[in-house]
């Protein structure tokens, strides 16, 4: 079943490809028709982003809530609502400066001094699509847009069909500050998502599984369509010999606990000195306990989004157990998941599983953590280096000379020193990943870098140099001089 867009942008059920090639190509005809993007008219956009927010911030909540079985409301304002804002304002404050145009050095010389002049333009790309994942369904919509919008692009949102409730939810609310040229967001489930893909986009932003980004790669590659992956992996995390073990196992099970750590960023795996592992369990259960007392009822504690990726994580402590590994629930109140209403998970360590283990080869997404001992440093960083490169490392210690190892012989997408995930939340780096876990990034400037055209403009002198300095036929020693003077 489908239903075409209406004049609104309100869309509902699967489209066909034909339907979503008609809506590009009218947000292509606009960009064309309108011209140049104006910051006033940029800005505008981006504060209609912002009032849809705040305006729906209820309805957007309880559709997470009613997709997820149970998700935080605090958790929710705080990862999907607060944390969309403020990368919004942080363009909105900043364009005019992102805008300029960037002098750059004429070469050679010469050419400078009898007045030609180089700069670079930052300029829109024209119509970006941007698939969004259903962990942080209204975050990681809203957060691309504001390098998007800022950049002057209009936008194709086609989000995750696991969370169709927010999906929905998005698309009426979008559809009220927004024409469907400029905005318009696609519902349905995993064939609109791949026709979505082939569209021939001006770039396209895929955040997501890495096994689906081969598909979408695959599919923008048939239009040669630039593309943003932002994926996931298995993020390590190094705690040293020095690390404060109870400030550490706050932040880290804080992050790991997070969105019942369905992030793409979580905490994957972690790695302990050998002589410190009980400690570091006995501070873990700690922390949680701290955080969350109970966890069954506790309103603070988000489901798992549905059952096959519940069965799939508890499927992972299973094998788990069947191979003789340590398991270590950490359940503060005794509670019984097994007569639950919502698919939740106790946080759950296994401590040194076989690399065999599914466990230690997939990417979790779930509130189990595999948990490794080590003698040296050296011992980590040769196990992170021999699998793909993560989209996230962290480390907690006060050792410096340690951190500069890890820092400066690892390869990450980003890295969080004393923390976990902090990195994203910063506006002013870059986010992305590397190898697997990505390609290009985004946020802040890096965003409207991204999202934009770098075009390259030279302007000759009034005077063309070309027939003095010997650039013209017939060629002799003119041009002989100037080269030997280049090539020293």
């Amino acid at each position: 079943m489908s239903e075409s867009i209406s004049q609104t942008g309100t869309i509902a059920d699967d489209m066909s490809a034909e339907q979503m090639q008609n809506i590009l190509q009218r947000q292509k005809q606009a960009y064309l028709a309108d011209g140049v993007v104006p910051s006033k008219l940029r800005i505008d956009r981006l504060e209609r982003a912002v009032n849809v927010l705040k305006t729906n911030q209820k309805e957007f909540v309880e559709a997470m809530s009613a997709d997820f079985g149970h998700r935080s409301e605090h958790q929710s304002i705080f990862t999907d609502i607060a944390s969309a804002i403020g990368p919004i304002r942080h363009a909105q404050k900043h364009l005019t400066g992102w805008q300029k145009k960037q002098k750059r050095k004429v070469t050679p010389g010469i050419l400078a001094l009898l007045g030609a002049k180089a700069w670079v333009e930052y300029q829109p790309l024209g119509v970006v699509g941007v698939i969004s994942p259903w962990n942080f369904p209204v975050n990681l919509t809203f957060t691309p847009l504001a390098g998007i919008l800022a950049a002057g692009n209009r936008c194709m949102i086609k989000p995750s069909e696991y969370t169709p409730e927010t999906a929905k939810a998005m698309a009426a609310a979008i559809a009220q500050e927004f024409d469907a040229d400029e905005i318009a967001v696609i519902t349905g489930g995993p064939e609109t998502g791949a026709n979505f893909s082939g569209l021939a986009f001006d770039h396209l932003l895929f955040t997501g599984a890495t096994s689906v980004a081969k598909h979408v790669m695959r599919a923008a590659a048939a239009n040669l369509v630039p593309v943003t992956l932002e994926l996931g992996g298995k993020s390590p995390v190094v705690i040293s010999r020095t690390a404060p073990m109870a400030a550490t196992t706050d932040a880290l099970m804080a992050g790991k606990m997070l969105n019942a750590g369905q992030i793409c960023l979580a905490p994957d795996y972690v790695f302990v000195p050998s002589e410190r592992m009980v400690e570091f369990v006995e501070s873990s259960k700690k922390s949680v306990a701290k955080m969350y007392p109970t966890l069954v009822d506790n309103p603070d504690y988000t489901s798992i989004v549905n059952d096959r990726h519940y069965d799939r994580i508890n499927q992972y402590v299973e094998e788990a157990k069947g191979a003789g590994v340590e398991v270590v629930e950490i359940n503060p109140a005794n509670e019984d998941f097994g007569q639950q209403p919502t698919n939740k998970i106790a946080p759950t360590l296994l401590i040194n599983p076989p690399e065999d283990l599914a466990v230690m080869q997939e990417e979790i997404f779930g509130p189990v953590m595999p948990v490794k001992s080590y003698e040296h440093v050296d011992e980590t960083i040769s196990y992170v280096n021999d699998h793909d490169r993560p989209l996230g490392l962290y480390y907690f210690g006060n050792d410096q000379k340690e951190v500069d190892k890890v820092l400066g012989q690892t390869t990450s997408g980003g890295v969080t020193l004393n923390d976990v995930l902090m990195h994203i939340s910063q506006e002013n780096l870059p986010f992305g990943g590397v190898g697997p876990s990505g390609t290009g990034s985004y946020h802040g400037e890096d965003g409207f870098r991204s999202f934009s055209h770098t075009k390259a403009v030279y302007q000759q002198a009034k005077f063309n140099p070309a027939e003095m300095l010997g650039l013209r036929p017939p060629y002799g020693d003119k041009l002989m001089n100037l080269l030997k003077g280049q090539m020293k």
